[in-house]
This record gives structure tokens, sequence and C-alpha cells, in this order.
């Protein structure tokens, strides 16, 4: 049986293993979830939460443990939370971020989850808004989210994140990948990593210049800096570290950190309710009303969208 009103005791006192055991209960959607949620509450709203995003090879994990060291120098508490891709065999991520991030492994004062995307698309995996909250809960004063690495579609993350850092590399098309539709739009805070090699200063030049031919912005608007780092050496991570402090500082001064933590609640409201209906229509397979409808429709008495009127009106009526 679990406990779950010791569980967030020791979270709060940070405890690692009773951390990892609150996220165990968001993954696997356990009975106990909603009740750790309910505690975790009041607890919640202080952490600042970066997520960094960019297509495989770019340093993602090596950006993210360089990023631990700095803010770790800092005297901040700082959780980790690596999205991972699933294992085909058991459903499991498969911990390629966590390997590279040994470093950090026996301080206590770090939390790493690698977490499966267990099939969901966007770059995150479905129970990280949850997880975030247990993170915040447990006292992590800022709190890193590296995503997948699948590319463009990891635009969810600016959903998730206070501040998106959008992280690309000489040598890999990245400067003509930004100038698609998605990356572009949702980066905050632009890194290009492996600056030693070739072609550094003209992906950041490219960049700046598809930058500028964004969206006009108004005076005092965020314009994104780009820095370049070699996060495998630590160069230039201490000015993304400025950087992420200037965003926040200007995001807290226009109103705009509460209003996306605002949004962001609103779509893990939501989520949630979907995922519920989606749920209750699932009892529905074998119901006879749902029989019923289909045969209306496959007889042409019914069309589909009346009949899902119907079968949405028995559900919100039940």
């Amino acid at each position: 049986m679990i406990d779950v009103a010791t569980l967030v005791e020791q979270a709060r006192e940070g405890r690692p293993r009773a951390v990892a055991r609150l996220i165990t209960l968001v993954e696997n959607a356990a009975p106990q979830l909603r009740e750790a949620m309910a505690a975790l509450a009041p607890y919640t709203g202080q952490a600042y939460t970066v997520g960094l995003t960019g297509s495989p090879g770019v340093g993602k994990s090596t950006s993210t443990s360089a990023l631990v060291s700095a803010y770790r120098r800092l005297g901040k508490r700082v959780g980790v939370l690596a999205v991972d891709p699933s294992s085909p065999f058991s459903g499991g991520a498969l911990l390629g971020d966590r390997v590279r991030m040994q470093d950090h492994a026996t301080d206590p004062e770090v939390f790493i989850r690698s977490m499966a995307t267990r099939g969901h698309l966007g770059g995150l995996s479905w129970a990280a808004p949850q997880a975030l909250r247990v993170l915040d809960a447990a006292g992590c004063e800022v709190i890193l989210v590296e995503t997948v690495g699948v590319g463009q579609s990891e635009v969810e993350i600016a959903a998730q994140a206070d501040t998106a850092v959008v992280l690309l590399a000489p040598g890999m098309g990245d400067g003509i990948q930004a100038a698609k539709a998605g990356i572009l739009e949702i980066g905050d805070v632009f890194v290009v990593n492996k600056a030693d090699r070739d072609g550094a200063d003209a992906t950041a030049r490219e960049l700046n210049h598809m930058l500028g031919l964004g969206e006009a912005r108004e005076p005092g608007d965020w314009r994104p800096p780009i820095v370049k780092t070699v996060a495998a050496r630590g160069e230039g991570v201490d000015e993304v570290v400025e950087a992420l402090e200037k965003h926040r500082a200007w995001l807290e001064e226009h109103g705009e950190l509460a209003a996306r933590r605002r949004r962001r609640a609103a779509q893990e409201i939501e989520a949630i309710a979907l995922a519920e209906l989606r749920a209750r229509i699932g009892d529905l397979s074998g119901d006879r009303h749902l029989a019923g409808l289909a045969e209306r429709v496959v007889t042409g008495h019914l069309d589909p969208y009346g009949a899902a009127d119907e079968l949405v009106a028995g559900l919100t009526t039940n």
C-alpha cells in the first residue's frame, strides 16, 4: 500500500527515492495519482522551468549537463527531466541522457529523471506536466527539460517551459531548418553549440538574419539572443545562464511569466479532461448505445456528426 502523505513529506525533504516514486505514480497513471497531485499542489509554482530542444546530435544532453553545473555553482537546486525514446520492448526510457549526466549522479542537490515518450509525439512525454509539478514541489529551483530530439515537431516544449532554448550546431543544416515553421517561433534563447567547428559564425549569422525576418516587434518586446557555446568544454555556458536570467526578468516585468503558467495550467486541465472522456468512450466500445449509433450511420439514418453529438450528450449527462 502506497502512503501518499509520507511520500509527499519525504519529497518535500528532498529525498530522491520519494521523488522518484511520485514520478513513477505519474508515469503509470496510478490510482493514487489524484491524491498525490492534490497534496503537492500547495507547494508548486516556485520553480523556473527551462526547456531545451533541437535536432538530434546538436548536444542537448551535454548542454543540459553543463547548465546543471553552472546553476549548481550559483547554489541552485536543480531538477532534470530528460525525455528519451521509448524502448520497443519494455516501453521504458533508453536512459541515454542519464548516462551522459553521470557527473551529477552523486550530487544530492540534483535530481535527474529519464522519462519515456511512450509513443507521444511532440518531443515530450504525456506525463511531463505532472512530473514537473513533483520536481517543483520537491524544492527544485530550476528544472531543465530536455526533449527527445525529434526535430521540428518538438514545438510542444514551448507550452511546458517558462523559457524555451533551441540548440543548433554548424554543419547539420540547422540554419535551413530554422527557417521552417515551428522551431524559429518557439525559441526564447538560441544556442549555437559546437562553436569550435567550421561554420559556427555562419550559422549564427543566418539565424540572426532569419530572426530579423520574423514578426515585427514592438519596442520593449523580447528579442531572442544568440549564444555560441562549446558545451563539452563548458565554454559559453555562463553566457547562456545570463541570457536565461534576462529572459526570466523580462517575463516577470511584463507579466508574461504568470500568463504562460496560466496557459500551461489550462492546457494541462484540458488534457486531463480529454483523457477522462476518452476513457469513458473506451468503456462504451461494447455498449449497445454505441453499436446502435454505428448501425444508424451505416444505414444512412444518421450522419457521424449527429451520432457523435448523441454520444457526447450521453457521456455528459450520465
